[in-house]
């Protein structure tokens, strides 16, 4: 598993990042402990994904430093790079499975592309996640065949499948029925436990990320607005922290995007 000594395997310092003139980092400062599942939240277009992208380099700051392990993966080469990336399983959104494949095939594809592995050590391994989320028994069943809460499970499976040291979960609960998100929920504390990994958790799902979560960070216009247990963000008298964690209309996020006067465009007097 991971070599460092450092109970802080991910350290993120004066993050900046921009799209355009659009600033989505500005000054982040953000650390993920060794062993532990950190939740990331924030409101719709806070750049949740855009920061797991940075963290990963599919995208690269324009100013700070992201350290995995110690050391800065902006620096790495190419092989040095995808060496790295090895030590990241991520769970996608959508889940990403392969529609032309069968469930055992989309969790072999990895062990298929990065390893020489035997067919009979392939068989093995993915047999072995498959039964970690109880779909050991769905195999030969393909993407269409599925529910959305097994598509799920199956995309975790093959998350894990090259024992990964580090797994990403970019919003697992969206779109679950109440049933499916308690299984996610108790998989991803499961398997952070068992396989003594590190987990971060993108989401804006409150009531689910608290149940799991060591460590919680809220971030809002670029920096991190709060961070601490989730009963500790629960409990905090930012009127921010209290408008996301409860889910209220009213606060510091406005409902209304920034525009013209409602009344002058209507009138159209901003035309004349």
């Amino acid at each position: 598993m991971v070599s460092g000594d450092s109970e802080n395997l991910i350290e993120i310092r004066d993050l900046n990042y921009s799209r355009g003139a659009r600033v989505i980092f500005k000054g982040l400062n953000l650390t993920i402990k060794r062993g532990q599942i950190t939740a990331i939240m924030g409101p719709s277009g806070t750049g949740k994904t855009t920061l797991l992208r940075l963290i990963t380099r599919q995208l690269i700051p324009h100013r700070g430093t992201i350290l995995i392990d110690g050391v800065n993966i902006a620096s790495l080469n190419l092989t040095q790079l995808y060496k790295m990336r090895r030590r990241f399983g991520m769970l996608f959104q959508n889940g990403a499975l392969l529609t032309d494949l069968n469930v055992f095939e989309n969790v072999a594809f990895p062990l298929r592309e990065h390893t020489e592995l035997t067919n009979r050590l392939i068989r093995h391994v993915v047999l072995t996640k498959l039964h970690a989320v109880g779909l050991r028994g769905a195999a030969d069943m393909v993407p269409s065949e599925l529910s959305g809460g097994m598509a799920r499970r199956v995309a975790l499976a093959r998350a894990m499948v090259m024992d990964p040291d580090i797994l990403i979960y970019d919003e697992p609960f969206v779109g679950l029925d109440p049933i499916s998100m308690g299984v996610i929920v108790r998989l991803v504390r499961r398997m952070n436990d068992a396989l003594g990994i590190t987990s971060i958790v993108v989401s804006h799902d409150v009531a689910e990320v608290s149940t799991v979560a060591d460590c919680s960070y809220l971030i809002s216009g670029g920096k991190v607005a709060a961070s601490g247990s989730p009963d500790e963000l629960r409990t905090t008298k930012s009127k921010l922290v209290q408008q996301f964690m409860h889910g209220m209309a009213d606060g510091p996020v406005a409902f209304h995007y920034d525009a013209p006067d409602y009344a002058e465009q209507l009138l159209g007097r901003d035309s004349e």
